[in-house]
């Protein structure tokens, strides 16, 4: 059983590095994806994904509450990617994309957190790495960059492996 967590940047090989751990696994494959459409153009991106899924993996779509959806999923039998924490953060930060009720982004990642911490099974978190470029306009930009930094940071300290995707090309980081 391991926690694993993918980081890298935009189009560089992380889902399908992802997708390749749990194809060579053995066992079932539970694919919690986080994204909402949005767009035409993004529904094209969601779809070349779903292309590359084999057919018998559970495709769970959850784009908040990724706590409770991975205390029902995770067992030893079961391999989890969660795809990606990236979407999930930016739609629990923007108003825009969250509920109607909103969501409480301190508690959604508390809770994620303390959930990640317990995990039984084999889970694998796919995230981007959004600091190794220059301080964007807008503060809602920067309140993104600075909480996608600060959730890659907590999630790396928990999880058991941390990979770095880079031209399709995975660098360990962390192993235990």
């Amino acid at each position: 059983m391991a926690t694993h967590l993918i980081i890298g940047g935009a189009r560089s090989g992380k889902s399908a590095y992802a997708e390749k751990l749990a194809k060579d696994s053995g066992l079932s494959v539970t694919y919690i994806a986080t994204a909402q459409v949005y767009d035409d153009e993004f529904r094209q991106r969601i779809e070349h994904h779903k292309e590359r899924r084999p057919a018998d993996w559970q495709i769970v779509e959850v784009p908040f509450n990724l706590a409770a959806t991975l205390n029902i999923y995770a067992n030893p039998n079961n391999f989890i990617i969660v795809d990606c924490l990236t979407l999930w953060l930016a739609q629990s930060i923007c108003p825009e994309c969250a509920p109607k009720e909103g969501v409480d982004w301190s508690k959604e990642r508390s809770t994620f957190l303390e959930a990640l911490v317990g995990i039984t099974g084999n889970v694998v978190l796919v995230s981007n790495e959004v600091g190794m470029g220059i301080v964007p306009l807008g503060e809602i930009n920067r309140h993104f960059r600075d909480e996608q930094g600060r959730l890659n940071q907590a999630v790396a300290k928990i999880c058991d492996v941390v990979t770095f995707v880079a031209a399709g090309l995975p660098l360990k980081l962390k192993q235990i």
